[in-house]
């Protein structure tokens, strides 16, 4: 029969101390014994016991020592260690609390509170030990389902931007590449003093899980608008930026029926209302301009630029690379925000190899 009793390492370099303790403890408790030292440190890493009997006096290695040993193991850390001594100064009795002991019992010991205070800790330990548990498992949970939630997000997402780019089957992998372009502009630019707070791991998140919406307002443009072959006319210009506030609107009412002000669409609202402003102002809907500009959108505008002149369209082929890094490099502090420039021309290889990755198309 499994022997399921709490275990007690009992360590004593006197055979005498050692008979005393073992029959006081072997009716309630499985009890294992160390005769200095070194040996309990080998008994306790092979098996931890739930509680340590420690007599401070002795040889090569003393008591003390054998604790502060116990305390470094991440093993053994949390066995709770009474201190058993002929020793009744203050100070010693502070030296092993400070090591890690839980309790400090005098010599020559008293059978009711040895076994009064073992009964004690073996339950607080006991009590730790469950709450440990289930924390873990809470942490755990809580995890699993932030995982969860996170993946319904992007999912849906994914589901929304897939209906827009239904629409136009010539945009390919365009919302996989602005997104890997945005990841790529957000992560570099958050390693620069200015911006590492803003850009912050969880924010870089939301932004890139947000960029596949950025033109989920297309869906309400009409097709003879959206699938011209050629240049627009002014009124239909006119009607294409409506897809900002299209989109806009599309996810305000999503956040209504969340019943929330603010959702994980935080980023998605700007992106898709604002990632056709420009630097000096000239952009649309609202013609804001610098950092008026919220910074996600301020990134998706050089993503999106980018892959637009580096894909073939209808009415368009494909710019090599180096030409379209030009363009965007001199339209810094026009057109794009300086500072998303700069990290754009640092890591243009990466752009490209983004581009080669998805899309067959790029050029040069």
């Amino acid at each position: 029969m499994l022997d399921t009793r709490p275990v007690i390492l009992v360590v004593d370099d006197t055979p005498d101390n050692i008979s005393l303790l073992s029959g006081l403890l072997k009716e309630q408790y499985k009890v294992k014994v160390a005769t200095n030292g070194e040996k309990a440190l080998q008994v306790a890493k092979s098996s931890p016991p739930d509680l340590i009997l420690l007599d401070i006096m002795m040889p090569v290695m003393d008591g003390y020592e054998t604790c502060r040993r116990l305390k470094k193991d991440g093993e053994l850390r949390e066995v709770p260690v009474i201190f058993l001594t002929a020793k009744e100064e203050v100070e010693d009795e502070n030296l092993g609390f400070d090591l890690g002991a839980v309790d400090y019992i005098t010599k020559p010991i008293s059978s009711p509170i040895l076994l009064s205070r073992v009964k004690t800790h073996l339950t607080l330990k006991q009590s730790k030990d469950f709450l440990a548990d289930k924390n873990e498992f809470l942490e755990a949970e809580i995890s699993r389902r932030i995982k969860e939630i996170s993946l319904i997000q992007e999912v849906s997402v994914m589901a929304m931007a897939a209906l827009a780019e239904m629409r136009d089957s010539e945009t390919g992998n365009h919302i996989q590449r602005t997104k890997l372009y945005i990841e790529e502009l957000a992560t570099q630019l958050s390693r620069t003093g200015k911006y590492a707070e803003v850009l912050s791991p969880e924010h870089i998140n939301l932004i890139v899980t947000s960029a596949p919406l950025h033109d989920i307002g297309k869906v309400g443009i009409p097709d003879h608008i959206l699938l011209k072959p050629g240049a627009l006319t002014r009124e239909e210009f006119e009607v294409m930026k409506t897809h900002t506030t299209l989109g806009r609107e599309a996810i305000l009412r999503a956040e209504r029926l969340m019943d929330k002000p603010e959702t994980f669409l935080r980023f998605a609202k700007e992106i898709v209302y604002s990632h056709h402003e420009k630097w000096n102002g000239t952009g649309y809907p609202e013609q804001i301009a610098g950092e008026q500009i919220p910074l996600s959108a301020r990134l998706m505008a050089v993503a999106d630029v980018y892959d637009a002149l580096t894909s073939k369209r209808v009415y368009k082929d494909a710019m090599p690379h180096e030409e379209a890094v030009g363009i965007i490099e001199g339209d810094a502090g026009i057109h794009f925000d300086p500072d998303i420039v700069k990290v754009f021309v640092k890591n243009k290889h990466k752009f490209k190899e983004i581009a080669e990755r998805y899309t067959s198309e790029l050029v040069g």
